[in-house]
């Protein structure tokens, strides 16, 4: 328990430097922004996490 709430805390802040940081206040870009499929390839990831995670609470279990 006390990973997995250390873990927590790691990723919450990591995820809260990261907005922390402040703007460059260089040049904006002119054109729009690229578009990146990142939907696909996190739900198969995020998937596959689920399956693996509910695999070894099944093992633990048994």
């Amino acid at each position: 328990m006390r990973k997995f709430i250390f873990l927590c805390f790691l990723v919450s802040m990591t995820a809260l430097a990261g907005h922390a940081q402040p703007s460059s206040g260089g040049p904006t870009q002119q054109a729009g922004p690229m578009a990146v499929p990142l939907d696909g390839g996190a739900s198969l990831l995020l998937a596959g996490g689920a399956a693996y995670g509910l695999r070894r609470l099944r093992q633990r279990r048994a």
